[in-house]
């Protein structure tokens, strides 16, 4: 059965509504599919509902943010229960920390120089259907960048003075996932968002007691792929894969690819949790 353990939404960062990713699941002929918002839970009900209509196999999750060392991480919370009181208090938490983030960082660019009208910006309404968020998009809009890429290379930067927020360590994050009834996945550990050898990453998060690695994303190469699944290996780690798809937001990143099966990956308890 193919898999696509790692889908965003328009209740996050994608441009995709949960009922427009269960149409593109069922189009591709993914078996099982995972929506993984960035801090929210808000859309699983609505993918839960069009997964039962479509007859397809869904597993509730989210993308919790997580700062180790300065950096911002991911951790993937797999069969949470959306309603746990712990679960909704950290990511309305981690939320509020984006949101700032996204008022801070234009008030540091007009201190940077650059012609932004602030009061325009606050007025301005982001359409979540282009996928992003509200500063990317003011931005885009008004000339500033191009698009996500540029808008990383050029304006969110560390020499601007722009970082993401301080979100609770990887610690808390596992804790309240497990506390949800989730099971904890690191998310695209090959990623550059670490800065340090894989190995290295996977270590340090086995210590705080990660249950498994999403070796297979978008992201990854062979090579990185194949050092993931032997650290899983050697660790009874649980192994997921997913594209990271954003819709039309990320074009590259598309649905179903890396191309996984069931048989590729190693579910272990996570099983139990798909609807």
């Amino acid at each position: 059965m193919r898999t696509d353990l790692h889908i965003h939404t328009t209740f996050s960062d994608g441009s995709w509504t949960p009922e427009q990713v269960v149409a593109k699941v069922a189009a591709a002929d993914i078996g099982l599919f995972a929506v993984t918002d960035h801090d929210t839970v808000d859309g699983l009900a609505a993918a839960r509902a069009a997964a039962t209509a479509a007859g397809i196999a869904f597993l509730p999750g989210v993308e919790v943010s997580a700062t180790v060392n300065g950096k911002s991480v991911h951790i993937l919370g797999y069969g949470i229960d959306p309603e746990h009181r712990e679960l909704r208090r950290l990511l309305a938490s981690n939320t509020a920390l984006l949101e700032e983030a996204d008022h801070d960082s234009i008030r540091k660019l007009i201190a940077d120089g650059l012609a932004i009208d602030y009061d325009e910006y606050c007025a301005y309404r982001h359409d979540p259907a282009r996928g992003g968020w509200k500063s990317l998009s003011f931005l885009i809009d008004k000339g500033f960048c191009r698009d996500v890429s540029d808008f990383f290379a050029n304006l969110f930067t560390e020499k601007r003075g722009i970082r993401f927020p301080e979100f609770p360590p990887p610690a808390e994050v596992i804790a309240v996932i497990k506390a949800a009834g989730g099971i904890p996945v690191l998310a695209h550990p090959g990623s550059d968002f670490h800065g340090t050898s894989l190995e290295e990453t996977l270590d340090a998060f086995g210590r705080e007691a990660i249950e498994g690695v999403e070796c297979f994303h978008s992201s990854h190469d062979a090579v990185t792929t194949r050092r993931a699944l032997a650290w899983c290996r050697r660790h009874g780690m649980i192994v997921t894969g997913g594209s990271d798809c954003h819709g039309d937001f990320i074009p590259h990143r598309r649905l179903g690819e890396p191309v996984v099966t069931t048989e590729d990956l190693w579910l272990g308890p996570l099983a139990e949790k798909v609807g």
